[in-house]
């Protein structure tokens, strides 16, 4: 019976053959070149360059990743230019929750909810639906304008309100008293 046990190191004949190539790889590498045409330095040369870290010097880096923003946001309810009422971090001005939208009907718009029943994929909370029951279908004209709104609904959430009087100031250059716009083109039609 013939017993083979593992060595422990490496045969005799691949230290022989890795100090053979060792020893002679200055010819091994003139023959590559020449059977290659000049292809196998330049492929070490490449393999050489992409291992290295890129260099800073002369580049333009911009850091793409998000601004810091302060750990805690500070929320506010805000009524977007397409009728969106929505609280917003007022440090990074990033959507928390979309509240409800300002719809309009025949003679007049009013505030819906954001549930499901009322068609939003993303529905409120149970806490700020029930904060915000009383003004589900609240109708604005003379009686609530969209600053009360607001008023009311950061009351309601337990905000300070605060209002865009950017918007505002548009909104009543281009609406007469009885909350129809000022311009008339439409009667030339």
């Amino acid at each position: 019976m013939d017993i083979f046990s593992k060595r422990d190191g490496p045969r005799s004949e691949d230290v022989r053959a890795k100090r053979l190539i060792s020893e002679n790889a200055g010819t091994i590498r003139k023959l590559a070149d020449q059977i290659s045409n000049g292809g196998f330095t330049k492929m070490r040369q490449d393999q050489a360059r992409r291992r290295e870290a890129p260099k800073p010097e002369g580049l333009l880096i911009y850091d793409l990743s998000a601004p810091s923003s302060p750990a805690e946001p500070d929320p506010h309810v805000r009524i977007s230019l397409n009728g969106r009422v929505v609280l917003v971090d007022r440090n990074s001005g990033r959507q928390l929750q979309l509240l409800g939208e300002l719809r309009r009907t025949i003679r007049s718009r009013k505030f819906v909810l954001a549930t499901e029943d009322n068609g939003f994929l993303s529905p409120v909370s149970d806490d700020i639906r029930a904060a915000l029951e009383p003004l589900e279908n609240a109708e604005l004209g003379p009686d609530l304008s969209e600053d009360d709104l607001l008023r009311r609904v950061s009351d309601g959430l337990g905000l300070t309100a605060e209002t865009d009087t950017r918007r505002r100031a548009s909104d009543a250059e281009a609406e007469k008293d009885d909350g129809t716009p000022d311009d008339d083109s439409s009667e030339l039609l």
